[in-house]
């Protein structure tokens, strides 16, 4: 196959100015640009929003919870990285979530979301996120708005194509952002072998449709090219998934050079039903790796950790028909499937068009073997062939898309910092806005699905110059809100976000309110070290561990006095919640526990782990409001040196008379 070369750092240099000239540049009115509309963003005192808005955390690992139209943040859900908030990681009950094959990983790199769906739809059920550092995808369950599993990927580093869903939740995808010599193989060669040692991967994760357990079906394994994001096929196209790639020149170094030689890079095609058939036909490779896969068990209040040794790996060599390569403008960010499953947008983010794809002359060209020569073995196909049409001058530096119910597409342009909408058959641009600055990922509520719920769409920018008050060298995080229900796109709102927001995803608050569950029975409690009534509060030696069966209420913990635990002892609190009304949570610290708090749920046990350091008497108290005498919900943990005969005792609401023998005195001579 022959493309031409071409050197575009003219191009690129021309783009980066723009961009500069973008950021420091205040737009005319831009103090005032929500002007009149501002009024669609309120949300009167005890109304509800219509729609939640799961953003990615960027850099914080995390997922946050917004309400639209409003703006306002309802949660931070701990998903990659430690949260001392929760006790998320720090807890005996979550520490197992963060466990990979690498050991315990406290943070992670949460770039996107997908929401399960039912028939292309939306279904609420669960939310995934992606951690590029460490490849991993989560689930979240929206029943508790809480981490349930997470899945290691082997044979991938930067895992930035995924957690992309297909329309019935069957699976979701995890493409290897790095090429790398893969985990059964020595890893031990030089850099400069790219060609010849480096392979990428897409990983199919099945996802059981009714508990939403998630086990990594197959892998294919692809030349050595780095893949960027992903979209599934609907309606004529399910069974497709399809990848945007870079770097089909397989430069090693100075990518933004050498990885922008040709005119075109790809955008794989991938007939996952195919390769279905091809692992049941035996054609996987079975591959030795090691990979981490933990489960939170909602019955028992704790995590568990399993590293597991093997997986299905199918090589195209061997399964022909499965997947194929298909020419796009170069360097392509966004790859995504309008609603009716036709046609597929790529953004070239070097590009001055956009163009977009017919899956049906796709399945023709295929027919038809109307190939531009193969890479690496992998048919290409015809550009030209596949080609529904382009979007002429639409803007620089398009990177994302999604759609309306009304066919019409909006895509984000990172250079000339805008949103442009344009329709989807006849390619024709319709209306454009300003993003306030640099906009990267967009979001329509229900955008990447069959049934676009339309209304909004959500500028997430990268630079947030003369939007918020100054706060340092780093700025907040800038997301817009802009009005979509008439011709004219019309900015409502700023508001912040935390981390840095790459994609995310916004569905009814409806189809989530129904499932939302507000406590936890406390007869189903099945955690091990639950006391589940005052009566089974206790508290227990065994060797130099020391076990603490706590339980809290309003307002007071039992037991709220412990005496007898010795200097070298590690305590294990385990506080079980009796209360089973709603957001009634309580928390608990200890005065010297260099790990975090807890926060337990109506129900609920979790376990804090704590090591003393130091002879003599620790308050412990609850973090969490809980009542007016919340203030008085405390009580005493006594520290004794190794040697003195303390004996262990507890109790709650028992005044003892102060102790006349010497051996027990405070100074402990």
């Amino acid at each position: 196959m022959k493309y031409s070369v071409q050197k575009f750092l003219p191009i690129i240099g021309l783009m980066v100015i723009g961009s500069l000239i973008m950021q420091s540049c205040k737009p005319k009115g831009a103090g005032s640009a929500a002007g009149g509309n501002a009024a669609k963003a309120y949300v009167a005192p005890g109304k509800y929003d219509e729609f939640y808005n799961f953003v990615s955390g960027g850099f914080s690992g995390q997922m946050s919870v917004y309400g639209l139209p409003s703006g306002r943040l309802f949660r931070v859900i701990p998903v990659f990285s430690v949260d001392p908030e929760k006790g998320y990681g720090y807890s005996e009950e979550t520490k197992p979530m963060l466990n990979t094959s690498h050991g315990f990983v406290p943070w992670g790199d949460l770039h996107h979301i997908a929401m399960s769906e039912t028939d292309g739809i939306q279904d609420g059920r669960w939310a995934f996120g992606n951690e590029n550092n460490t490849p991993r995808i989560a689930r979240i369950d929206l029943k508790t708005f809480r981490t349930a599993e997470i899945i290691e990927i082997p044979n991938s580093a930067g895992n930035h194509s995924s957690p992309f869903i297909t329309e019935n939740s069957e699976y979701v995808v995890a493409g290897t952002r790095f090429s790398i010599p893969m985990d059964n193989t020595s890893g031990d060669v030089p850099i400069n072998t790219y060609k010849q040692n480096f392979r990428g991967t897409v990983s199919f994760i099945r996802v059981d449709q009714k508990s939403g357990g998630m086990k990594i079906a197959f892998q294919i394994q692809t030349p050595g090219v780095n893949y960027d994001l992903a979209r599934a096929g609907k309606g004529p196209s399910h069974g497709w998934m399809f990848f945007s790639c870079y770097n089909s020149e397989r430069a090693n170094t100075l990518l933004e050079v050498n990885a922008s030689q040709k005119d075109k890079d790809f955008i794989l095609c991938v007939n996952w039903k195919k390769a279905e058939e091809y692992v049941a036909a035996g054609k996987g490779q079975k591959r030795a790796v090691k990979y981490a896969h933990n489960v939170y068990d909602e019955s028992k209040h704790l995590a568990t950790s399993t590293i597991e040794n093997e997986v299905t790996v199918l090589d195209p060599k061997d399964c022909p028909g499965m997947i194929y390569y298909m020419p796009c403008p170069k360097s392509p960010h966004g790859c995504d499937t309008d609603p009716t499953g036709e046609y597929i947008v790529g953004s070239g983010k070097l590009a001055a068009v956009i163009p977009v794809f017919s899956f049906t002359k796709i399945q023709k060209a295929i027919a038809d073997k109307n190939f531009d020569g193969d890479y690496e073995g992998i048919p290409v196909l015809k550009y030209d062939a596949v080609l529904h049409g382009e979007v002429q001058k639409p803007g620089l530096g398009p990177l994302h898309t999604e759609f309306d119910a009304n066919g019409n597409a909006y895509t984000s342009f990172f250079v000339s910092s805008e949103i442009v909408k344009w329709n989807v058959k006849d390619l024709k641009v319709l209306d454009r806005v300003p993003t306030y600055y640099s906009i990267g990922h967009l979001c329509v509520p229900g955008g990447p699905t069959r049934k676009p719920w339309g209304k909004y769409v959500i500028a997430y920018n990268k630079i947030t110059k003369d939007r918020y008050l100054p706060t340092g060298p780093e700025l907040a995080q800038s997301a817009q809100l802009y009005d979509i229900s008439g011709d004219k796109m019309k900015l409502i709102l700023d508001f912040p976000t935390i981390g840095e927001p790459h994609y995310a995803e916004a569905i009814p608050a409806d189809l989530v309110m129904k499932n939302s569950q507000k406590i936890y029975k406390i007869e189903d409690n099945k955690n091990p070290y639950a006391a589940l009534g005052d009566n089974n509060a206790r508290v227990e030696r065994k060797g130099n561990e020391v076990h603490v069966y706590m339980t809290s209420i309003r307002s007071h913990f039992t037991p709220d006095n412990i005496e007898g635990v010795k200097l070298g002892d590690v305590v294990y609190f385990h506080v079980t919640n009796l209360e089973q009304d709603w957001d009634v949570p309580h928390g608990f610290a200890v005065k010297g526990a260099n790990n975090a708090e807890l926060l337990i749920m109506p129900g609920e046990t979790q376990t804090l782990a704590w090591k003393p350091d130091r002879v003599g008497v620790f308050p412990m108290y609850c973090t969490d409001f809980c009542s007016a005498l919340h203030q008085e919900m405390q009580g005493y943990i006594r520290i004794s040196a190794p040697g003195n005969n303390v004996p262990l005792s507890f109790s709650t609401g028992k005044n003892v008379p102060a102790s006349t023998d010497k051996k027990d005195s405070v100074t402990n001579k």
